[in-house]
């Protein structure tokens, strides 16, 4: 066997098992995910029938890979990627011991959640924006680590002590769910919308303002948690 054929096979040991590992949690992570995403919802229905018969929580499993739960006029998608991820050289977890003294714990799994309008999949605007609300980052000892804005940023970011267990992914759901409540369908700046073209109005009605999210027309800061 030639020197370039061990560098292949020891390559794969080290890192093509470690990705298949890594994946099968994240799938099974994601099955814990389906589940708890159900319960919430059968939870909720029955609590909010009792205030207004008029908001319905549902949840859907689009493909195995893609799930939502719908609450009122939002839409909470959680997509896993089916890849392994490998933290980028300026991600902060490199600076951790815990990464430090095995580097191989720097290679995750991730489920993204996207927050959208429960309209743009009633009336199928399909060119409607979303927003990834987080990102969830899952490693082989299921240590996990969640970026994103808000609650979603800081309440999940101890990677080297959190184990990403049942208990711990009810409270990202649940925080995902506070943060599309409380994250508001803001009226688009008058001249992002002030143009529209005779062939939008003709095809269909309800494109004539085009694109429909809750910051169009803003933009989120990337270093803090502002609308801009």
């Amino acid at each position: 066997m030639s020197t370039a054929e061990e560098l292949i096979l020891q390559s794969l040991k080290d890192k093509a098992s470690l990705k298949q590992d890594i994946f099968k949690l994240t799938i099974d992570t994601f099955e814990v995910f389906k589940g708890k995403l159900k319960a919430i919802a059968h939870r909720l229905n029955e609590k909010v029938r009792e205030i207004d018969t008029r908001i319905l929580i549902e949840y859907h499993e689009r493909s195995p890979f893609s799930i939502y739960i719908r609450t009122a006029g939002d839409l909470l998608v959680f997509e896993m990627h089916t890849n392994v991820f490998l933290f980028d050289s300026q991600h902060k977890a490199w600076n951790l011991s815990y990464v430090e003294e095995d580097p191989s714990r720097a290679y995750c799994g991730m489920i993204s959640i996207y927050n959208f309008l429960s309209d743009s999949l009633k009336y199928k605007r399909v060119n409607d924006v979303g927003y990834l609300i987080g990102r969830l980052f899952l490693n082989k000892d299921l240590h996990f680590v969640v970026e994103g804005k808000r609650q979603m940023g800081y309440l999940y970011n101890n990677f080297s002590t959190d184990i990403l267990t049942e208990e711990r992914i009810e409270q990202v759901v649940e925080s995902a769910i506070l943060f599309c409540l409380n994250f508001d369908l803001l009226t688009p700046p008058y001249e992002a919308v002030q143009e529209a073209t005779f062939n939008q109005l003709n095809e269909n009605a309800q494109m004539m303002n085009a694109v429909t999210g809750k910051r169009l027309g803003f933009r989120f800061n990337h270093d803090d948690d502002q609308i801009e």
